[in-house]
């Protein structure tokens, strides 16, 4: 089984973020409010990947990273954002996300999730 974790502050975005994921077989979702709640369910719940959103309230997606990658760096982070410019990509790769996508996406999200489970990078632009 495939853990989840999904950090957005959107409840119809997570909802629908969740049931792409539990649309793949194998994959189960958990889901995160802001940054710091994903920072604390994920060493609760120990995910096999998480995906986080850029912005959100309390923590952003940039600083929930930074303070994830010190806590477990081997963690698969996927940033699903509305835009994606190659400035935030670079952003996103110096503060340890290992992959970025369109929120608006599913079948990107779903392979960027799949890519990163492999350990490989995944970085979309719009």
């Amino acid at each position: 089984m495939t853990h989840v974790l999904i950090a957005d502050d959107s409840q119809p975005l997570r909802s629908a973020l969740c049931k792409v994921i539990e649309e793949h077989p194998g994959w189960v979702s958990a889901e995160a409010l802001n940054g710091r709640d994903a920072l604390r369910k994920i060493q609760q719940q120990a995910p096999d990947v998480l995906i986080l959103d850029l912005c959100m309230p309390v923590m952003d997606g940039l600083q929930a990273a930074r303070a994830i990658n010190k806590l477990l760096p081997n963690l698969p982070i996927l940033l699903c954002t509305t835009d994606l410019p190659p400035s935030l990509v670079s952003m996103a790769r110096r503060c340890g996300i290992q992959g970025t996508v369109s929120k608006y996406n599913c079948r990107q999200i779903e392979m960027g999730v799949e890519a990163l489970l492999r350990h490989e990078p995944f970085f979309c632009r719009n």
